[in-house]
């Protein structure tokens, strides 16, 4: 069994990524690019959003680390992840699945289907992409947007994981990461971080730079209490969603640990 994780490791692995800075190389969807990036920037990563499918393969290479966002798919894009992913695989490139509203339709089910097969690191997705994901039908999302709740996917998320031998994050009001044989519950965030569109996408950015300095199931662990306690930071400035990503920049680039103990709690 895995060790348990605590909130000291989580900053540990913080300060690993502002010390290296890794290049995280996204293939996400136009909504999300510019968020992404900033959140990248602020968290101590450096961004690059680069898709077209004549250089994705030479840009892996000179990542630390893949995230692959299917929010805005086509064929040509859909191309270029897969090239981007083959290539993350053989170079020994961690990389991040977010299956952007799996179960939705059939096209884009069967994307992140096939995309899951090729061996992801992690899968970080809302309740209702990781039930459709795992193969359970009827819960599917409203669009983009989760109709179940985190609680009600950790089965799947577990048993997604044993299938797709990876590590699997389920995100929601808590939070949760099963590497197939533990599930962490990771407490943080706000209510106003779902009303605020790109920051899922951001959040598997963000779990893909932790991937870049730790072993999976801690960079799952770790990406989701960082995002999250800045999402509760945050919004004690904010009077709604609007400013919301500006925010969380803001306190991510101040994440200390006394901030990240007060807002992020696993068990």
């Amino acid at each position: 069994m895995d060790a348990p994780v605590a909130i000291d490791d989580v900053y540990a692995a913080l300060e690993d990524l502002r010390a290296r800075r890794p290049l995280v190389h996204n293939i996400t969807n136009y909504v999300a690019m510019s968020v992404s990036a900033n959140v990248l920037l602020a968290l101590g990563a450096s961004p690059a959003m680069v898709h077209a499918i004549e250089e994705v393969e030479d840009f892996v290479a000179i990542a630390d680390a893949l995230a692959v966002n299917i929010g805005t798919l086509s064929p040509i894009w859909v191309d270029a992840m897969r090239a981007a992913v083959t290539r993350a695989r053989a170079l020994g490139k961690p990389w991040v699945l977010d299956p952007v509203g799996c179960g939705a339709t059939p096209y884009r089910t069967k994307v992140a289907a096939d995309l899951a097969a090729l061996g992801p690191d992690i899968i970080r997705g809302n309740a209702s992409e990781i039930l459709s994901l795992s193969g359970q039908v009827g819960r599917a999302g409203k669009g983009v947007d989760s109709s179940a709740r985190a609680e009600d996917a950790t089965g799947a998320a577990t048993a997604l994981a044993q299938r797709a031998r990876c590590v699997v994050a389920v995100t929601g009001e808590t939070d949760y990461v099963s590497d197939g044989t533990t599930c962490v519950a990771i407490h943080s965030g706000h209510a106003l971080m779902p009303l605020s569109t790109a920051l899922g996408c951001s959040l598997s950015a963000v779990t893909a730079a932790f991937a870049a300095v730790r072993p999976p199931r801690i960079a799952a662990i770790a990406g989701l209490a960082v995002f999250g306690a800045a999402g509760a930071v945050a919004a004690q400035n904010c009077r709604g969603p609007g400013h919301l990503p500006a925010e969380i920049c803001d306190a991510l680039y101040r994440m200390d640990r006394a901030m990240l103990a007060g807002h992020a709690r696993l068990s």
